[in-house]
Parts: C-alpha cells; structure tokens; sequence
C-alpha cells in the first residue's frame, strides 16, 4: 500500500511538473514573433501591452471579456493600452469614432461595451461620423461635439499615429497583441484566445525582469 501510494504521488508530481513546463514552453516564432525592428510604447516607463482590435470583428467580441479580465488583474508594470486598428476602409470610422470619445473623456465601458455590440454583434450600419453620433448620443453624449471632435486635426493624427504602430508591428489581423513594441501573438499563434493571454503574461514578466 504504502508503496502504491509512493509511485502515485511520484506519478502526479511528475505530471505536474511536465504540466508547468508544457505551460510556459512559449516558443518564438511558433506562439509569438519577436519584431526585427520594435515600434514605439506609449511610455518609457513600465510594459506596455497593447490590444489591437476592431469593434466590428466577432472575434475581438469573444476575446474582450478575457482581455478585461487579464487588464483588471495585470501587475502594476503593465501598461495597457487599446490600438483601434484601420486595416480596412470600413474600419477607419470606428477608429475614429474610438479617438474622438477619448478626446471627449467619453470612452466610458458602456459606450465601449454598446459598440462592441452594435458592430460586432448586431452588424448595425455605423460607418461615418454622423450615424455614429446619433448612436452615442443614446449614452448621453454631445452629438454636435462629437462630429467635431471626430473630424479634428488631433484625432485624425491619433488615427494615423495608431496605424502606423500597428504596420510597423506587421499586423494584419484582430484581435492580435502587442507586448512592450517588441512582441505580438494571436489566437492563430498561441493556440486560441486564453493561451494569448498566458502568452502576454510571460511575455510581459520577461521584459519587465529584463528592465
């Protein structure tokens, strides 16, 4: 019995010691790809991870709750940030529309969550400044400022700023992350949308060791 016992518990700590070296068996090139030439952060201070997304794509919808929780619970390192991407025409609308909401000091969760799910959800026709304006209107935004805002000098060099970012970093597909403007990994790369998040995680602790 007793050595029985032995060669289980022998068996399940072998188990999990393979278990935490599959885990963080991350491998460049497979799970995620170094940059040859890494792209500005934010700040020099800290690691910067940055979502790149776009609120009509289905597959951002899904990820968004998991990558809410991994901001509420990253370490006081992370940067997080959100990099609204404009890889189609279609797009530059609601990058636009996201810029414009920050300038305001509107981007609230609920206006987030509402065009996350008019876009991606409900595939609503919220493609030009004025159509999107009535929406976020519902959420007790100044219309008429918004339109304004949307069509300023300032967001439009944000919207370039960010777009310019996002090509350095050779991305062409949402949702994808980008870790401290050396790293990206994406669902496709890292095995599905919680293993992207284990992969920011080590990435994320690596550079911030390294720093």
């Amino acid at each position: 019995m007793i050595r029985t016992f032995g060669a289980v518990a022998l068996l399940a700590v072998s188990l999990l010691s393979s278990t935490a070296v599959h885990a963080q068996s991350w491998e460049d090139g497979t799970h995620y790809r170094t940059l040859d030439n890494p792209v500005r952060t934010a700040s020099d201070e800290g690691v910067e991870v940055a979502e790149v997304f776009w609120y009509g794509c289905p597959h951002c919808y899904n990820f968004k709750p998991l990558a809410e929780s991994y901001e509420e619970n990253a370490p006081d390192y992370v940067n997080y940030v959100r990099l609204p991407a404009a890889l189609g025409r279609s797009w530059e609308p609601h990058a636009y529309a996201f810029y414009a909401l920050e300038a305001m000091d509107e981007l609230s969760q609920d206006v987030h969550d509402g065009l996350f799910e008019a876009l991606a959800g409900e595939r609503r026709p919220l493609n030009d400044a004025e159509s999107l304006a009535d929406f976020v209107a519902q959420y007790g935004v100044d219309a008429e400022e918004f339109v304004s805002t949307y069509n300023s000098f300032g967001v439009r060099a944000r919207v370039q700023q960010a777009q310019s970012k996002i090509r350095g970093a050779r991305i062409t597909g949402t949702p994808t992350m980008l870790v401290d403007g050396k790293y990206v990994t994406s669902a496709s790369m890292a095995g599905g949308h919680e293993n992207v998040l284990k992969v920011v995680e080590y990435l994320a602790e690596k550079e911030n060791a390294e720093e």
